[in-house]
């Protein structure tokens, strides 16, 4: 009668703890559940009580002092944990029982009464119990008891439902390969729609709260990828509810999702080209197999599916191997399909919004599959298409434009959105530099077109500024540069208009640049532009100069930005083979009367300064040896290279504006230089032999090098020597230059000091003589006995001053005043 007495021991024990376990005594709950699975296996008898005992952990733990939850976490957590375990027991009710009551976890209600003295603990305790003791692992683990056994495994999926939606159980899971897992039973059979449904979300929870990257890597086997693809075309062709739809979007999310790893099979198995076919399927009419029992409703759902599909498409062009599928299934025709206006809104079954966001959709997938479809592009005569769109968006004709989607931002009632994403189109197929793409859209006038585009957006910006509208500058602006460049007759189509366009840009206040809206960037764009369609050109050229190009490129450079600098300083130098470009660099003065000479300077200082470059405080050298060398360049160990690839003394030429100055300075000449002060010249003496420097740096490099390999024979190491001694004495020429330039203005300064001391003494003198006048006169009208005595004086010298030679019938000049009763 052992066991009859177990049995009514353990009813006892679920009637005393009705009302909820205390936390001490979890632990020997916990053993008692061990002892009764085992008998379980042996006495089905003991599988209600073992049911009763674990509904008990549904029922909210209890405590005598708050801090008894921290005391019993330890076993309380092992205590949960082993309720997955438990999940081996093979009684269905049991397994139930066991979800039931993590399911309980989340929907926690008080019981009637406690026990005397005893609170429940708080609402998350369990929840964090359950993530510490790693239940969430186990019960993934546990879908392999319940494979064959639908509603088992349907009470698991509820439990880990719940599970999911903590970050911590969804490491956990994923640890027990829970994606994989669950998308291998997505397509098992159930009437009731909830696997799939369970399963989709659990995988949803578990992209958002963990690595979407490790998610997609599990999900990327064949059989996951099959799996995935059979439940989508089952609730494709036989979901007709609502929440199916929803469904089947969200698995085709998570499809796209697979689409941007390239390991996954999505063309192998299928799932890629049916994806194609299904978002051309309204706009190229082909027959397919795939499609005969699907037909679009134009629902909410559909429209949003339609929209997945296109984004889809957009994430397959980034595949090479995709490209042939894109093709042969009419991708190209399909989304060109959308290059057109609306002429009649709210027909083909959407709405007006609908359709303008399915076009905006198309036509920015556009962008990314073109490129990888030139060939189908051009004989879809695509450039046409986009050209005559474009010429609607600055038209006269109405606008139905709602700008409620992403792609609509800043399109409501005009056409801007549409104009901005035809042009990203252009831009992603110029960017190829391909001869066919860019010939075929100058032969319809795209320069003179694209031109009219970018004045009526500049002048769109006058009336108000948006960052639309400044991308869309700065892509035409790209797209003119692309056309234009290494083709002089291009060049010579845009010249007179497109300066005049160009010019304002140059102009543009500082401020904006921080503005945010991204003025930075379109100056950029303008800058490229000008190199790209001006420079080469001699007329275009000439009429830039003329129109105080120049002048504009210094007053930017003259901002000191560093980025600006690097790309104007290049456009100076590539202008400086025009002859009149030096005489109005030469003219130019900037703020305080500052020369071009000076600011260049300037920018030489402040980039050594940044690069670390060893100078004393007068800017003299200080490593006679490497004068020029960065500190970037100083850390670097010796690291033999190929012939064929630069060294760092190379590639710091392309780095810094250093090379650049220093060619300009060529250009303008070392002397008779207006504006520059001795230190200015102690820095000119280093720019003047920046490239003998340069020589010296490489030097250097070879003789590292061959000493990290072999010695060279005697007459190479010779010469090696005297190259290094030329650097070094080209060095100490400089420095002796520089002292003495120093040497001579502190010598000019005490001369200037010298003179100006000597004005002010003179000053001083001649003030002294006033004074003196000023005395003296007042003495004589004070004073009678002085103002005689003045009076003799004066005679006196009058008397003197004549001449002593008898001159006859001279005429007698008398030296008083008749009359006079004034003594002044």
């Amino acid at each position: 009668d052992l066991e009859k007495e177990q049995l009514k021991t353990l009813k006892k024990l679920v009637k005393h703890f009705e009302t909820g376990l205390p936390l001490k005594a979890i632990a020997q709950i916990s053993k008692i559940l061990n002892l009764c699975a085992e008998k379980t296996n042996e006495q089905e008898a003991f599988t209600e009580p073992l049911c009763e005992l674990i509904k008990l952990f549904g029922l909210p733990f209890q405590k005598k002092k708050s801090s008894d939850e921290g005391s019993y976490s330890f076993e309380v957590s092992q205590s949960i944990a082993q309720l997955g375990y438990l999940m081996r027991v093979p009684s269905s009710q049991v397994k139930i029982q066991i979800c039931k009551c993590v399911v309980s976890f989340y929907n926690m209600e008080l019981p009637g009464k406690l026990l005397l003295g005893y609170q429940p603990t708080s609402a998350n305790y369990k929840i964090q119990m359950a993530e510490v003791g790693g239940l969430a692992e186990t019960l993934v683990l546990s879908l392999a008891l319940v494979e064959n056994q639908l509603t088992e495994k349907l009470w698991v999926l509820k439990a880990l439902q719940h599970l999911s939606t903590s970050g911590e159980n969804c490491r956990l899971m994923m640890k027990a390969q829970a994606a994989s897992r669950l998308c291998l039973y997505l397509n098992g059979a159930d009437p009731s729609g909830q696997l799939v449904f369970r399963s989709s979300d659990i995988l949803w929870n578990l992209l958002e709260n963990t690595s979407k990257e490790e998610v997609v890597n599990q999900l990327s086997s064949l059989e996951c990828v099959h799996a995935l693809k059979e439940v989508f075309v089952d609730l494709l062709m036989h979901g007709f509810r609502h929440s199916d739809r929803q469904l089947r979007n969200d698995l085709l999310v998570i499809a796209t999702l697979l689409a941007e790893n390239p390991a996954a099979p999505m063309i192998e198995s299928g799932f890629a080209k049916l994806l194609i076919v299904l978002a051309t399927c309204t706009e190229v009419k082909l027959p397919n197999p795939l499609l005969k029992s699907f037909k679009l409703t134009y629902s909410y759902e559909d429209f949003e599916m339609k929209k997945l599909l296109f984004n889809a498409i957009g994430v397959l062009s980034k595949d090479p191997s995709a490209a042939q599928l894109l093709s042969e299934n009419d991708v190209m025709p399909a989304l060109l399909y959308y290059v057109k206006l609306n002429q009649k809104p709210g027909c083909h079954g959407w709405s007006a919004a609908q359709y303008e966001e399915l076009q905006l959709h198309a036509i920015a997938v556009l962008a990314s599959v073109a490129p990888v479809l030139v060939d189908k592009y051009l004989s879809c005569q695509a450039n046409t298409l986009l050209l005559v769109f474009l010429e609607w968006c600055v038209g006269q004709d109405p606008v139905f434009g709602q700008g409620n989607s992403f792609h609509g931002t800043g399109g409501r009632g005009n056409k801007l959105a549409q104009m901005h994403y035809s042009l990203l189109v252009l831009r992603s197929l110029v960017s190829l530099y391909d001869d066919a793409v860019n010939l075929n859209l100058c032969d319809q006038g795209a320069i003179s077109q694209l031109l009219d585009i970018l004045k009526y957006a500049v002048n769109k910006s006058k009336e108000k500024e948006d960052a639309i509208l400044l991308e869309i500058q700065a892509d035409i602006l790209f797209i003119l540069s692309a056309l234009c460049e290494n083709d002089l007759h291009r060049k010579e189509l845009f010249r007179y208009e497109g300066i005049d366009i160009l010019i304002p840009f140059m102009k543009m206040e500082p401020k904006k640049l921080y503005s945010g809206l991204g003025h930075n960037f379109l100056l950029f764009s303008a800058l490229d532009c000008l190199w790209s369609c001006i420079i080469g050109c001699d007329i275009a050229e000439d009429y830039f100069i003329e129109r105080q190009g120049i002048f504009l490129l210094l007053d930017l450079l003259a901002l000191k930005e560093k980025k600006l600098c690097n790309i104007i300083l290049g456009i100076l130098v590539e202008f400086c083979d025009n002859p009149k470009t030096t005489l109005h660099i030469s003219t130019w003065r900037g703020k305080k009367h500052q020369t071009a000479a000076n600011l260049l300077i300037q920018l030489w200082r402040q980039e050594e300064l940044d690069l670390g470059v060893r100078r004393d405080r007068y800017g003299r050298i200080v490593d006679i040896k490497r004068p020029i060398a960065t500190s970037f360049q100083k850390q670097q160990k010796v690291i033999p290279v190929p012939a064929n690839c630069p060294s760092f003394a190379i590639m710091e030429i392309s780095e810094s504006i250093r090379a650049k100055v220093y060619s300009l300075f060529c250009k303008l000449g070392f002397e008779n230089l207006p504006g520059l002060s001795a230190k200015d010249f102690v820095t000119l003496a280093i720019i003047q032999h920046y490239i003998d420097f340069k020589v010296g740096e490489v030097w250097s490099e070879i003789c590292a090098e061959l000493k990290e390999e072999f010695r060279p024979v005697t007459p190479d190491e010779e010469v090696l020597k005297d190259a290094s001694k030329l650097s070094e004495d080209t060095g100490k020429k400089v420095a002796d230059l520089q002292t003495e330039v120093l040497e001579s203005q502190h010598r000019q300064e005490i001369q200037e000091e010298e003179k100006t001391y000597k004005e002010i003494q003179a000053t001083r003198t001649q003030r002294e003589m006033v004074n003196k006048s000023w005395e003296n006169f007042l003495t004589r009208t004070s004073n009678f006995e002085a103002l005689k005595k003045a009076k003799r004086l004066q005679e006196t010298a009058i008397e003197t001053s004549r001449s002593k030679a008898k001159i006859q019938n001279k005429p007698d000049h008398s030296t008083d005043i008749e009359n006079l009763h004034t003594t002044v």
